[in-house]
Protein backbone atom coordinates (compact mmCIF):
# COMPACT_ATOMS: atom_id res chain seq x y z
CA UNK A 1 0.00 0.00 0.00
CA UNK A 2 1.31 3.30 -0.74
CA UNK A 3 1.00 6.15 1.80
CA UNK A 4 1.16 9.31 1.26
CA UNK A 5 2.29 11.42 3.87
CA UNK A 6 2.00 15.13 4.83
CA UNK A 7 3.45 15.31 8.11
CA UNK A 8 5.68 12.98 10.83
CA UNK A 9 2.41 14.03 13.38
CA UNK A 10 0.06 12.46 11.70
CA UNK A 11 2.35 9.69 9.64
CA UNK A 12 3.67 8.82 13.13
CA UNK A 13 0.45 7.66 14.37
CA UNK A 14 -1.40 6.60 11.19
CA UNK A 15 1.32 4.01 10.14
CA UNK A 16 1.33 2.43 12.97
CA UNK A 17 -2.34 2.04 13.07
CA UNK A 18 -2.12 0.61 9.45
CA UNK A 19 0.76 -1.69 10.22
CA UNK A 20 -2.17 -3.33 12.85
CA UNK A 21 -4.96 -2.94 10.57
CA UNK A 22 -2.77 -4.26 7.62
CA UNK A 23 0.02 -6.90 8.81
CA UNK A 24 -0.08 -8.45 5.94
CA UNK A 25 0.51 -5.19 3.72
CA UNK A 26 4.10 -3.74 2.98
CA UNK A 27 3.63 -0.26 3.78
CA UNK A 28 5.59 2.29 1.55
CA UNK A 29 5.61 5.97 2.54
CA UNK A 30 5.32 8.66 -0.21
CA UNK A 31 6.50 12.17 0.82
CA UNK A 32 4.71 14.17 -1.92
CA UNK A 33 4.44 18.01 -0.64
CA UNK A 34 4.62 20.67 -2.97
CA UNK A 35 1.95 22.93 -0.67
CA UNK A 36 4.50 23.22 1.94
CA UNK A 37 6.17 27.01 1.72
CA UNK A 38 8.61 27.96 2.15
CA UNK A 39 11.04 25.45 1.06
CA UNK A 40 12.47 25.53 4.73
CA UNK A 41 9.46 24.02 6.08
CA UNK A 42 9.29 20.91 3.56
CA UNK A 43 12.90 20.15 4.67
CA UNK A 44 12.48 20.53 7.85
CA UNK A 45 8.72 18.16 7.69
CA UNK A 46 10.56 15.72 5.34
CA UNK A 47 13.37 15.85 8.49
CA UNK A 48 11.25 14.45 10.71
CA UNK A 49 9.53 11.92 8.37
CA UNK A 50 12.48 10.26 7.59
CA UNK A 51 13.00 9.76 11.49
CA UNK A 52 9.94 8.65 11.24
CA UNK A 53 9.76 6.23 9.10
CA UNK A 54 13.17 5.48 10.13
CA UNK A 55 12.14 4.35 13.89
CA UNK A 56 8.83 2.63 12.20
CA UNK A 57 11.06 0.39 9.52
CA UNK A 58 8.49 1.93 6.68
CA UNK A 59 10.45 2.52 3.18
CA UNK A 60 9.89 6.04 1.93
CA UNK A 61 9.60 7.93 -1.53
CA UNK A 62 9.95 11.60 -1.74
CA UNK A 63 8.32 12.99 -4.79
CA UNK A 64 9.29 16.23 -6.46
CA UNK A 65 8.53 19.51 -4.94
CA UNK A 66 6.67 20.91 -7.59
CA UNK A 67 5.61 24.33 -6.30
CA UNK A 68 4.69 25.84 -9.51
CA UNK A 69 2.77 22.66 -10.22
CA UNK A 70 0.65 23.77 -7.14
CA UNK A 71 0.44 27.11 -7.56
CA UNK A 72 -1.14 26.86 -10.75
CA UNK A 73 -3.53 23.73 -9.26
CA UNK A 74 -5.28 26.39 -6.96
CA UNK A 75 -5.23 29.75 -9.36
CA UNK A 76 -8.35 32.00 -8.71
CA UNK A 77 -8.42 30.16 -4.82
CA UNK A 78 -5.99 32.12 -3.06
CA UNK A 79 -8.52 33.28 -0.73
CA UNK A 80 -10.37 30.37 0.23
CA UNK A 81 -11.16 29.29 4.06
CA UNK A 82 -9.27 26.55 5.29
CA UNK A 83 -11.48 22.98 4.29
CA UNK A 84 -12.81 25.15 1.15
CA UNK A 85 -12.28 24.61 -2.41
CA UNK A 86 -8.63 25.39 -2.77
CA UNK A 87 -8.20 22.55 0.03
CA UNK A 88 -10.10 20.36 -2.38
CA UNK A 89 -7.98 21.44 -4.87
CA UNK A 90 -5.03 20.85 -3.17
CA UNK A 91 -5.86 17.35 -2.06
CA UNK A 92 -6.70 16.40 -5.54
CA UNK A 93 -3.06 17.65 -6.71
CA UNK A 94 -1.46 15.34 -4.19
CA UNK A 95 -3.82 12.36 -4.20
CA UNK A 96 -3.81 12.35 -8.12
CA UNK A 97 0.42 11.80 -8.12
CA UNK A 98 0.37 9.91 -5.22
CA UNK A 99 -2.45 7.52 -7.74
CA UNK A 100 0.10 7.93 -10.79
CA UNK A 101 3.22 6.87 -8.64
CA UNK A 102 1.24 3.72 -7.12
CA UNK A 103 0.24 2.94 -10.94
CA UNK A 104 3.85 3.77 -11.72
CA UNK A 105 4.98 1.34 -8.98
CA UNK A 106 2.39 -1.35 -9.35
CA UNK A 107 0.91 -0.62 -5.65
CA UNK A 108 -3.08 -1.31 -6.27
CA UNK A 109 -3.67 0.50 -3.00
CA UNK A 110 -3.56 3.85 -2.08
CA UNK A 111 -4.38 6.40 1.46
CA UNK A 112 -3.05 9.44 2.72
CA UNK A 113 -2.40 10.56 6.25
CA UNK A 114 -4.43 13.74 5.34
CA UNK A 115 -7.08 11.25 6.80
CA UNK A 116 -6.04 11.83 10.14
CA UNK A 117 -5.46 15.46 10.58
CA UNK A 118 -8.04 16.77 12.70
CA UNK A 119 -7.97 20.18 10.38
CA UNK A 120 -8.99 18.01 7.17
CA UNK A 121 -12.42 16.80 6.13
CA UNK A 122 -12.60 12.94 6.46
CA UNK A 123 -15.65 13.17 3.59
CA UNK A 124 -14.30 15.89 1.46
CA UNK A 125 -11.15 13.66 1.03
CA UNK A 126 -12.62 10.58 0.49
CA UNK A 127 -14.68 11.59 -2.31
CA UNK A 128 -11.72 12.74 -3.92
CA UNK A 129 -9.49 9.55 -3.36
CA UNK A 130 -12.64 7.72 -4.39
CA UNK A 131 -13.03 9.10 -7.92
CA UNK A 132 -9.46 9.51 -8.64
CA UNK A 133 -9.22 6.09 -7.56
CA UNK A 134 -11.54 4.88 -10.38
CA UNK A 135 -9.13 6.96 -12.75
CA UNK A 136 -6.04 5.24 -12.18
CA UNK A 137 -7.50 1.60 -11.16
CA UNK A 138 -6.10 2.19 -8.34
CA UNK A 139 -8.32 1.60 -4.85
CA UNK A 140 -8.43 4.51 -2.57
CA UNK A 141 -8.24 3.24 1.58
CA UNK A 142 -10.51 5.32 3.58
CA UNK A 143 -9.79 5.17 7.30
CA UNK A 144 -10.95 6.61 10.17
CA UNK A 145 -8.20 6.97 13.57
CA UNK A 146 -9.70 9.79 15.01
CA UNK A 147 -12.36 8.32 16.45
CA UNK A 148 -12.37 6.77 20.32
CA UNK A 149 -9.87 9.17 21.61
CA UNK A 150 -7.33 8.66 18.30
CA UNK A 151 -6.69 12.18 17.89
CA UNK A 152 -5.46 12.73 21.38
CA UNK A 153 -3.68 9.20 21.34
CA UNK A 154 -2.14 10.53 18.22
CA UNK A 155 -0.45 14.12 19.98
CA UNK A 156 0.71 12.29 22.95
CA UNK A 157 2.41 9.38 20.61
CA UNK A 158 3.79 12.81 18.70
CA UNK A 159 5.17 14.52 22.34
CA UNK A 160 6.17 11.17 23.49
CA UNK A 161 8.81 10.16 20.03
CA UNK A 162 9.80 14.18 20.07
CA UNK A 163 8.32 15.30 16.74
CA UNK A 164 8.43 18.09 15.16
CA UNK A 165 4.88 19.92 15.48
CA UNK A 166 4.12 22.21 12.74
CA UNK A 167 1.67 25.07 13.89
CA UNK A 168 0.06 25.63 10.26
CA UNK A 169 -1.62 23.31 7.71
CA UNK A 170 1.44 24.16 5.31
CA UNK A 171 0.56 26.60 2.36
CA UNK A 172 1.15 30.32 2.15
CA UNK A 173 -2.57 30.97 2.03
CA UNK A 174 -3.83 29.35 5.16
CA UNK A 175 -0.52 30.65 6.83
CA UNK A 176 -1.13 34.60 6.15
CA UNK A 177 -5.11 33.89 7.58
CA UNK A 178 -3.72 32.33 10.60
CA UNK A 179 -0.89 34.99 11.29
CA UNK A 180 -3.66 37.50 10.33
CA UNK A 181 -6.11 36.56 12.81
CA UNK A 182 -3.51 35.44 15.31
CA UNK A 183 -2.65 39.58 14.73
CA UNK A 184 1.01 37.99 14.73
CA UNK A 185 3.64 38.32 11.28
CA UNK A 186 4.36 35.37 9.29
CA UNK A 187 7.73 35.14 10.46
CA UNK A 188 8.60 31.95 8.48
CA UNK A 189 8.65 33.43 5.32
CA UNK A 190 11.17 35.89 6.30
CA UNK A 191 14.86 35.13 5.77
CA UNK A 192 17.49 37.17 6.74
CA UNK A 193 19.64 38.77 4.31
CA UNK A 194 22.30 37.69 5.53
CA UNK A 195 21.36 34.55 6.22
CA UNK A 196 21.13 35.04 9.66
CA UNK A 197 19.71 32.00 11.82
CA UNK A 198 17.03 34.30 14.31
CA UNK A 199 15.57 33.19 16.87
CA UNK A 200 12.68 30.62 16.47
CA UNK A 201 12.64 30.96 12.45
CA UNK A 202 12.61 27.96 10.58
CA UNK A 203 16.37 27.50 10.25
CA UNK A 204 16.66 28.09 13.93
CA UNK A 205 14.50 24.61 14.22
CA UNK A 206 15.84 22.65 11.08
CA UNK A 207 19.61 23.30 13.16
CA UNK A 208 17.86 21.55 16.17
CA UNK A 209 16.20 18.80 14.42
CA UNK A 210 19.60 18.27 12.91
CA UNK A 211 21.26 17.95 15.99
CA UNK A 212 18.43 15.87 17.55
CA UNK A 213 18.95 13.39 14.93
CA UNK A 214 22.87 13.15 15.63
CA UNK A 215 22.47 12.47 19.62
CA UNK A 216 20.05 9.81 18.55
CA UNK A 217 22.99 8.66 16.36
CA UNK A 218 25.21 8.86 19.48
CA UNK A 219 22.67 7.34 21.78
CA UNK A 220 22.93 10.35 24.07
CA UNK A 221 19.98 11.09 26.00
CA UNK A 222 17.75 15.12 25.65
CA UNK A 223 14.67 16.10 25.64
CA UNK A 224 13.01 19.42 23.79
CA UNK A 225 11.42 21.73 25.84
CA UNK A 226 9.56 25.53 25.23
CA UNK A 227 10.50 28.70 26.48
CA UNK A 228 8.54 31.78 25.91
CA UNK A 229 10.79 34.85 24.45
CA UNK A 230 10.23 38.53 23.25
CA UNK A 231 11.21 37.68 19.36
CA UNK A 232 11.87 40.40 17.20
CA UNK A 233 12.77 40.66 12.58
CA UNK A 234 13.60 43.81 11.27
CA UNK A 235 11.66 44.52 8.48
CA UNK A 236 13.17 47.56 6.87
CA UNK A 237 15.68 50.24 7.57
CA UNK A 238 17.72 52.85 6.43
CA UNK A 239 20.10 55.83 7.58
CA UNK A 240 20.21 59.35 5.74
CA UNK A 241 22.42 62.36 6.16
CA UNK A 242 21.55 65.36 4.09
CA UNK A 243 19.06 63.41 2.08
CA UNK A 244 21.51 60.83 1.05
CA UNK A 245 21.69 56.98 2.32
CA UNK A 246 24.19 56.39 4.45
CA UNK A 247 25.18 52.21 4.75
CA UNK A 248 24.33 51.39 8.29
CA UNK A 249 23.28 48.06 10.34
CA UNK A 250 20.33 48.15 13.13
CA UNK A 251 21.30 46.03 15.99
CA UNK A 252 18.84 42.96 16.83
CA UNK A 253 16.39 44.38 19.18
CA UNK A 254 16.55 47.65 17.84
CA UNK A 255 13.00 49.69 17.47
CA UNK A 256 11.13 52.90 17.10
CA UNK A 257 7.35 53.55 18.17
CA UNK A 258 7.79 56.31 15.40
CA UNK A 259 9.44 54.64 11.96
CA UNK A 260 10.87 57.97 10.64
CA UNK A 261 12.47 60.70 12.68
CA UNK A 262 14.75 63.44 11.88
CA UNK A 263 17.13 64.02 14.71
CA UNK A 264 20.72 65.31 15.75
CA UNK A 265 23.91 63.32 17.59
CA UNK A 266 23.79 65.32 20.73
CA UNK A 267 26.73 64.15 22.60
CA UNK A 268 29.67 61.58 22.10
CA UNK A 269 30.88 58.98 25.40
CA UNK A 270 33.51 56.87 25.05
CA UNK A 271 32.97 55.55 21.33
CA UNK A 272 28.87 55.73 22.26
CA UNK A 273 27.21 59.04 20.17
CA UNK A 274 23.93 59.37 21.69
CA UNK A 275 20.66 61.17 19.11
CA UNK A 276 19.26 64.33 21.10
CA UNK A 277 15.84 61.67 21.61
CA UNK A 278 14.33 58.46 21.14
CA UNK A 279 17.36 56.56 22.51
CA UNK A 280 19.14 56.18 19.44
CA UNK A 281 22.85 55.30 19.94
CA UNK A 282 25.20 55.05 16.94
CA UNK A 283 28.46 53.31 17.18
CA UNK A 284 31.72 53.15 14.67
CA UNK A 285 32.15 49.51 13.49
CA UNK A 286 35.97 49.87 14.40
CA UNK A 287 34.83 50.38 18.07
CA UNK A 288 32.07 46.93 17.31
CA UNK A 289 35.08 45.14 15.85
CA UNK A 290 36.86 45.72 19.12
CA UNK A 291 34.50 44.37 21.46
CA UNK A 292 33.19 42.12 19.54
CA UNK A 293 36.34 40.22 18.36
CA UNK A 294 35.04 40.40 14.72
CA UNK A 295 37.22 42.20 11.80
CA UNK A 296 34.56 43.89 9.50
CA UNK A 297 36.45 46.09 6.93
CA UNK A 298 32.81 48.16 6.22
CA UNK A 299 29.35 48.23 7.01
CA UNK A 300 28.43 46.64 3.98
CA UNK A 301 30.54 43.69 4.81
CA UNK A 302 28.68 43.24 8.25
CA UNK A 303 25.48 43.51 6.01
CA UNK A 304 25.84 40.43 4.05
CA UNK A 305 28.17 38.40 6.58
CA UNK A 306 26.42 39.22 10.16
CA UNK A 307 27.24 38.40 13.27
CA UNK A 308 25.28 35.73 15.41
CA UNK A 309 22.14 36.94 17.35
CA UNK A 310 23.79 36.02 20.23
CA UNK A 311 26.77 38.64 19.64
CA UNK A 312 24.48 41.25 18.50
CA UNK A 313 22.45 40.94 21.58
CA UNK A 314 25.74 40.97 23.54
CA UNK A 315 27.09 43.80 22.06
CA UNK A 316 23.95 45.81 22.96
CA UNK A 317 24.20 44.43 26.54
CA UNK A 318 27.59 45.93 26.81
CA UNK A 319 25.99 49.24 25.81
CA UNK A 320 22.57 49.27 27.56
CA UNK A 321 23.89 47.40 30.64
CA UNK A 322 20.40 45.99 30.42
CA UNK A 323 18.72 42.64 29.15
CA UNK A 324 15.21 44.31 28.48
CA UNK A 325 16.43 47.42 25.91
CA UNK A 326 14.91 47.72 22.67
CA UNK A 327 17.04 51.13 21.99
CA UNK A 328 17.90 51.53 18.52
CA UNK A 329 21.50 51.10 17.99
CA UNK A 330 23.20 51.45 14.66
CA UNK A 331 26.47 50.80 13.67
CA UNK A 332 28.04 52.98 10.65
CA UNK A 333 31.34 53.36 9.56
CA UNK A 334 32.32 56.67 10.93
CA UNK A 335 29.64 58.90 13.02
CA UNK A 336 31.17 62.40 10.97
CA UNK A 337 27.74 63.62 10.51
CA UNK A 338 25.56 65.74 13.06
CA UNK A 339 22.12 65.76 11.45
CA UNK A 340 20.49 62.61 10.42
CA UNK A 341 16.98 60.75 9.24
CA UNK A 342 16.44 57.16 10.40
CA UNK A 343 13.71 54.78 8.94
CA UNK A 344 13.35 52.10 11.44
CA UNK A 345 10.36 49.40 10.61
CA UNK A 346 10.64 46.29 12.83
CA UNK A 347 8.40 44.58 15.31
CA UNK A 348 9.05 42.51 18.41
CA UNK A 349 6.30 39.96 19.75
CA UNK A 350 5.57 37.43 22.04
CA UNK A 351 6.85 33.63 20.81
CA UNK A 352 7.13 30.22 22.15
CA UNK A 353 10.93 28.21 20.82
CA UNK A 354 12.36 24.77 21.25
CA UNK A 355 15.74 24.30 23.17
CA UNK A 356 17.52 21.49 23.59
CA UNK A 357 18.32 19.76 26.71
CA UNK A 358 21.02 17.31 26.81
CA UNK A 359 20.85 14.92 30.04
Amino acid sequence: MLVHICCSVDSHFFLQKLQKLYPNEELIGFFYDPNIHPYSEYFLRLLDVKRSCKMLGVKLIEGEYDIKGWLEAVRGYEKEPEKGQRCTLCFDNRVEVSMKKAKELGIGKVTTTLLTSPKKSIEQLTTVGKKLGSKYGVEFVSVDFRKNGGTNEQFLLAKEDKLYHQDYCGCIYALGKQRDTQGKIADELFVNIANQIQPESIEERIELYQKRVKLEEKKIEYDIVKESFVNYRLLRAYLSVNKKIVPSYPLFYSYMKRKKVKLRVEKSIKDIHYANRDNIKFVEIDYFNKMTGYSYKNIKEIIFHSPSVKDEINFRNHIEKSFYSLSPIIVVDRVDFKTFELYLDANYYNDIRENLVIF
